[in-house]
């Protein structure tokens, strides 16, 4: 309080007032009317921290209960001590009521009682200064949290114009407002995780923590104690007891990639956290109840597979296949190329400074379309950030890109691969064409390209069309 206003027609009390009041850090204003303090605390509304003020001011003023709510309108929240030589409990009852902080009763130890008061008014205030303070910093942290998802946002920029992949955001769309679990399926570097941040953030769970745990990273013990947390001494080295990921995720949503290589056990308990919403420590006993988690599970296995092979539970596949989204490779939506590299040359260019942004020249660019991708868009990133920062000319040229990449030549229309090499694209195009209609479902291909099975699965063992299922 940097300045206190008293008001009382005794003399002898405001000399009073103002010898306890006054100190090196605020100031007394003393008034023998309260009409004159009131004018004063609306000419200098934000330098009040406290009105002393009394209750009689004589007959021809009007007294302390009449001026006080027009002091707290002027400025509400505003600490007044109410003085009194003639108190009554109904009177005191009065003065809180219209909003006074404390009522104290003139006598011999008037001083004493106003010390004490504004001993208990200045606690008061350091308490409200500190939880303003601490208002304050939670402003900050939201918005800091804010910035941070937002960046967080960015960083998920999805960049594809195919049908293909317009389709499987099309489904991410219609499934991120429903509570329940999503698996992902496709090739490593397929952008599984930008489809689950896709889902997080196009739903009601966005501004909650999306919590990715990258299942093939970590051995069984070390996975359980990641995701489900454990106790103190639940092994050697455990000096404390630690939350999970599952925990952490409370709210919002947990992504599990590449889940089709966990054990029986970890998937036993995965689904005992989707089915029964509860969790259970390494080392613990008692189980925990998670708040309103969502699992998005991916995986670049062959599930079904690993099922009949017994190495993935079905009660776990059957509970995360509530919509299943099945992500196609790079090199079955190749008119994404393009636009995939533009955007990753100007991210590259703006995070590297000083680096020249360029064009793909012409060669370049067919040099990308034609090669096989076999580690999708993340290779392609590489790829493309790699010729951006090597290339000196005023374009990226094909020696500017991987020997991989640029070793690949486009292909032909003529005949100059020769006839083995071109029946070779012909059949191995037909072949992904076909798989890619029916859903990769060899029975149905083999029926439309009016093959025997038999003949089917030759040509598909030839050509390794296994390594390209998604």
């Amino acid at each position: 309080m940097t300045e206190i206003i008293v008001a009382d027609d005794q003399i002898e009390v405001l000399d009073m007032l103002i010898r306890s009041l006054q100190s090196d850090t605020r100031s007394v204003q003393a008034f023998s009317t309260a009409r004159e303090a009131l004018v004063y605390l609306k000419q200098h509304p934000d330098q009040i921290g406290l009105v002393v003020l009394d209750l009689d001011f004589g007959p021809d003023e009007p007294d302390g209960l009449e001026i006080l709510p027009h002091m707290l309108e002027a400025v509400p929240d505003l600490p007044v001590i109410m003085l009194t030589g003639q108190g009554t409990i109904d009177t005191a009852v009065a003065a809180l009521r219209l909003g006074a902080t404390d009522f104290i009763e003139k006598d011999f130890y008037l001083e004493d009682k106003i010390e004490l008061s504004v001993k208990k008014l200045d606690r008061v205030y350091r308490a409200l200064r500190e939880n303003a303070q601490l208002k304050a910093e939670v402003r900050d942290l939201d918005r800091e949290n804010q910035f941070y998802r937002d960046e967080f946002g960015k960083r998920y920029q999805i960049i594809g114009n195919s049908s293909k992949f317009r389709q499987i955001l099309q489904q991410a769309q219609t499934v991120a407002p429903i509570p329940r679990p999503v698996l992902i399926a496709g090739e490593p570097g397929t952008g599984k995780e930008l489809v689950a941040a896709a889902i997080h953030y196009g739903g009601r769970r966005k501004d909650r923590p999306f919590v990715k745990v990258n299942c093939s990273a970590l051995a069984d013990q070390l996975l359980q104690s990641e995701l489900f947390g454990h106790e103190k001494g639940a092994y050697t080295g455990a000096t404390r007891a630690r939350p999970g990921k599952f925990e952490a995720a409370s709210g919002g949503t947990i992504f599990l990639d590449e889940i089709g290589n966990t054990a029986p056990e970890f998937q036993q308990n995965v689904l005992r956290a989707i089915e029964y919403g509860e969790i259970q420590r390494v080392g613990s006993a008692m189980p925990i109840s998670l708040a309103d988690v969502r699992v998005i599970a991916a995986t670049n296995a062959d599930l079904e597979t690993e099922i009949a092979e017994g190495r993935f539970r079905q009660d776990l596949y059957d509970r995360l296949r509530f919509e299943v989204l099945r992500l196609p490779p790079l090199r079955e939506r190749r008119e994404d190329i393009p636009p995939l590299a533009d955007y990753f040359v100007a991210q590259i260019v703006n995070e590297v400074p000083g680096l020249q942004k360029r064009d793909f020249s012409d060669a370049a660019m067919e040099h990308l379309m034609a090669y096989r991708w076999p580690g999708n868009v993340r290779e392609l990133k590489f790829a493309v950030e790699r010729a951006a920062c090597v290339a000196r000319g005023s374009a990226i040229e094909p020696g500017d890109l991987p020997p991989e990449v640029a070793q690949h030549a486009p292909a032909s229309p003529g005949l100059d691969n020769g006839f083995e090499a071109q029946v070779r694209s012909f059949e191995l195009g037909l072949l992904r064409r076909i798989l890619s209609e029916v859903s990769w479902n060899q029975r149905e291909a083999a029926e439309q390209l009016e093959l025997s099975y038999d003949q089917f699965r030759h040509l598909y063992r030839k050509y390794e069309l296994n390594r390209e299922k998604p």
